[in-house]
């Protein structure tokens, strides 16, 4: 794995003289208060954020600050399957836990069932506490659509990491070839730490009896930065959810550049006309989507039956060529950024446990709007009057996805 670099990573997307600091303060402000106010979160000052982009950057940082931790060690993910990855994981929890860290790792019941039970049993004996976040023999009907797609990783209640990122071979490498996904995750340290690990508590409860111990310090958080992070949670119940109203308000906030990439692109009508009225209004809109090679191709098709709304408003879409794009990030107006679990679909946004992280932070905008530009040298847009007339067979295949489209 290739050494994590200590900068932001890319060529700026923009000269930073290009922006009057007096608007992005005023941009930034603005958009922090409406979160703060409508969710009923208080974001966080004094934060540092590295993005990680790809496997051998993101492994490498995560396993590097779970082999470092001396006192606890709390990760859950949606994700762990088969492959060396996944064993120089289970290697690391389970080594650190025989040294005496407290080590609790929680899988989602269907999204991890492809664990290799060698692993499972490997981490049992050394002492790391594995929880079952529902597994689906065991629900009631109404659980079973309901998993938990957060993926956080907190070491000495210091070091965090969020992000689209699972414990699988897939991730791999740096997006070369199909065979190594593209992802972005993100290292946080500063007072936002505290947020991931109330997303990691929050499941935690639900799966098991203890929720603390005599070695959970609670120490207060240094300030290792000047970014601005509130940290959402997203959870599955009825009615309106506070990860719905953070993409309602980034989208409605707009005034200049809207840029989401995500790996999943299935949004109801409501929020595709949402994205519509922000082309309307004279703002940038682009979404950058997977294209040939997709994990979920219904949910593809789900999205597809927007492109024609989308890019007769003005929308532009591209589909990403190498290898699956698996990332989850928006950045708004340079000067903002969302990143977390979170796809732009019913599924992330109506019915699983999700986390994101709003930033208001324009070094670090600056790194993704870099990576975005990056990702889009390398994807095919969508022409606006080609898709109007994509064959009929396309578009029954749109239309028979019509019936599942909340749960894609």
């Amino acid at each position: 794995m290739s050494e994590v670099i200590e900068t932001p990573v890319g060529t700026p997307s923009h000269d930073p003289a290009e922006l009057d600091p007096e608007v992005c303060e005023r941009r930034s402000l603005r958009l922090r208060r409406r979160l703060e106010r409508l969710i009923g979160i208080a974001a966080t000052e004094g934060n540092s954020l590295l993005p990680l982009r790809n496997g051998d950057q993101i492994f490498g940082a995560m396993l590097k600050a779970i082999r470092e931790a001396e006192h606890t060690v709390d990760m859950m993910t949606f994700v762990y399957w088969r492959g060396d990855i996944a064993k120089d994981f289970a290697e690391a929890l389970a080594e650190r836990a025989r040294a005496g860290v407290r080590v609790r790792l929680m899988l989602d019941g269907f999204g991890s069932r492809l664990i290799e039970k060698g692993q499972l049993d490997m981490m049992d004996e050394a002492g790391v506490t594995v929880a079952w976040f529902r597994k689906p023999l065991y629900l009631s009907p109404l659980k079973q659509n309901h998993r938990c797609h957060r993926k956080v990783l907190i070491t000495d209640e210091s070091i965090a990491f969020t992000g689209g990122v699972g414990i699988a071979e897939e991730w791999c490498g740096d997006a070369r070839n199909e065979h190594e996904w593209r992802d972005t995750h993100v290292q946080v340290r500063g007072p936002a730490v505290d947020g991931l690990a109330a997303a990691f508590a929050q499941n935690w409860a639900e799966c098991q009896d203890e929720l603390f111990d005599e070695r959970d310090r609670f120490v207060a958080s240094d300030h290792h930065g000047d970014a601005v992070v509130q940290v959402v949670r997203g959870s599955s119940s009825f009615g309106w959810q506070d990860m719905q109203t953070l993409m309602r308000v980034v989208l409605e906030s707009a005034e200049e550049r809207l840029r989401l990439t995500t790996a999943y692109f299935a949004p109801d009508d409501y929020f595709t006309g949402l994205l519509c009225a922000a082309a309307r209004r004279g703002v940038e809109v682009e979404i950058l989507l997977p294209g040939p090679h997709t994990d979920k191709r219904v949910c593809q098709l789900a999205g597809q039956r927007h492109y024609e709304e989308l890019t007769a408003c003005g929308v532009k879409i591209y589909q990403y060529q190498p290898t699956m794009m698996h990332a989850k990030v928006l950045t708004i107006d340079r000067v903002a950024a969302l990143i977390g679990s979170t796809n732009f679909n019913r599924r992330s946004l109506e019915h699983d446990e999700e986390v994101m992280l709003a930033v208001m932070d324009r070094d670090f905008t600056d790194a993704l709007d870099a990576h975005f530009d990056e990702d889009r040298e390398k994807s095919v847009l969508i022409e606006r009057g080609r898709w109007k007339r994509r064959d009929a067979l396309q578009r029954v295949r749109e239309a028979a996805v019509v019936p599942i489209r909340r749960y894609l």
